[in-house]
């Protein structure tokens, strides 16, 4: 298993992931870093936790909007019961990284 740690925010967070994985978790922490500013302001007096709730709401959102678009989109021939099932586990292996992500935080009391 390897282990990258992620700059959000200045904190370091250090997530497992599969070998090989490294760089889509770094690709993903890219993700998180650009939203960390908007999240962070909008998080107030909730701090860390807040903001990373945050974060992830905008992403979830993002991502409910892409779906939706595709979803409008011809097919081709793709069924979609296959493609909300991509969709979903996509979904489930990144609240598994974040997860992970949290469990390994340094506490922020």
């Amino acid at each position: 298993m390897a282990r990258v740690t992620l700059d959000v925010g200045g904190t370091p967070w250090v997530v497992n992931t599969r070998d090989g994985g490294e760089d889509e978790v770094r690709r993903l922490g890219a993700m998180l870093v650009e939203r960390w500013p908007t999240a962070l302001r909008a998080a107030g007096d909730g701090g860390v936790p807040q903001a990373l709730l945050l974060t992830a709401l905008m992403l979830a959102d993002e991502l409910r909007e892409a779906k939706e678009q595709a979803s409008a989109a011809p097919r081709d021939g793709v069924d979609p019961a296959e493609m909300d099932s991509v969709a979903l586990n996509w979904v489930a292996d990144r609240l598994e990284s974040l997860a992970q992500a949290l469990e390994h935080a340094p506490s922020s009391d």
